[in-house]
């Protein structure tokens, strides 16, 4: 399994280390993160990507870079919870859409103040260790719930598909988007274990060709039969009968079911909607954002233009000073979803009660 041989994000020793994907599928190298700077930067250039991988990341990047903090300057612990908020702040700054972001940071912040509270009566030096001793164990909690989310929704999205079955999939959902088996290619790496014997079609996800770049690699390193195809050509894969279900990642669900996630994903939908192929998106309860009523509420992150002008070429493939629009991500409305996989169930429509009934079991 590819989670056991390559971490995505790893934390030992009080050091954060991760797999820098930019650099995929040339050359595999590891870098720390040292400083709330290393963070944001990985996160926003998308050293790590993904949305329960930079969850686990921010989580132990928050508490790494607050460490670094203290470290620089003794001092900060006297205004150690302004200090940490500062942190918090700038590192949930570095992308946008993806709710895990701020969902892991509210979730170490909330770490800190309730041991802060418990020790308010200590000294000032018990109660930061303290505070830091809670982030430690809040960040390794929320890394054991991926991996323990990223098997449960194999094997719930596993019996949604059938032995030899032609899937397609758009950007990279897998063990190098999670800390585990990943979300949306989790039951593709169960399937194949078990001998399924899938037939996987992977879009190359333009601009930054996470496809190309991460999920055929991933796929391919661990022998499963996957075909690497342009964007433009998943209707004509469709069309022509090879795919028999769709399965995607998600970086952010609204209460209603429409989901956010890499751009291009709407359109896969409404592909498969037209071909009558079912289409699954996976989302950890975490990326629902229950205070998200719809889709048109989430923000959609815009990217440098240089991403579609020059970033994969030799030479630039656009006219000089030509105007570029680049979203990150798009939105897939609900009616479009044939079914959430989350690790409690699936969800099928309507989804604003089913999804509730999930986030209640």
């Amino acid at each position: 399994m590819l989670s056991d041989e390559i971490r995505t994000v790893a934390y030992e020793g009080g050091k954060l280390v991760i797999l820098d994907q930019t650099l995929l599928p040339g050359r595999e190298e590891y870098r720390e993160l040292k400083n709330k700077e290393d963070v944001y930067r990985a996160i926003k250039r998308l050293e790590v990507r993904g949305a329960p991988a930079i969850g686990v990341a921010a989580a132990y990047g928050a508490l790494v870079a607050v460490r670094a903090e203290l470290e620089e300057d003794p001092e900060t612990a006297k205004r150690f919870t302004a200090m940490s908020d500062e942190v918090f702040g700038y590192i949930n700054s570095s992308r946008p859409t993806a709710v895990n972001l701020s969902w892991a940071i509210k979730g170490i912040r909330e770490a800190r103040d309730a041991a802060l509270a418990e020790n308010a009566g200590e000294p000032e030096g018990i109660a930061v260790n303290a505070a830091l001793t809670a982030m430690e164990e809040k960040a390794r909690a929320i890394h054991r719930e991926d991996v323990e989310s990223c098997r449960a929704m194999s094997e719930y999205g596993l019996t949604l598909l059938r032995p030899g079955m032609g899937i397609l999939t758009h950007c990279n959902a897998g063990a190098l988007a999670t800390t585990g088996y990943g979300t949306a290619l989790g039951p593709l790496h169960l399937g194949h274990e078990r001998g399924y014997g899938f037939r996987v079609f992977a879009d190359e996800t333009r601009p930054l060709l996470q496809g190309a770049r991460l999920t055929s690699w991933e796929l391919h390193r661990v022998g499963a039969d996957v075909t690497l195809i342009c964007d433009n050509m998943a209707s004509i894969v469709m069309r022509s009968g090879r795919v028999q279900a769709c399965v995607v990642g998600c970086d952010r669900m609204a209460a209603n079911g429409d989901g956010a996630n890499k751009i291009g994903t709407s359109g896969v939908a409404i592909l498969a909607k037209e071909y009558g192929i079912p289409f699954y998106m996976f989302v950890p309860m975490s990326t629902i954002d229950f205070s998200c009523e719809t889709g048109d509420d989430i923000v959609i992150e815009e990217r440098d233009g240089d991403e579609i002008r020059t970033l994969w070429y030799e030479q630039p493939m656009a006219p000089e000073g030509i105007k570029t629009f680049n979203p990150a991500f798009d939105v897939t409305p609900a009616e479009y979803i044939t079914a959430v996989v989350t690790e409690k169930g699936i969800a099928r429509p309507p989804y604003r009660e089913s999804l509730a009934a999930l986030r209640e079991k």
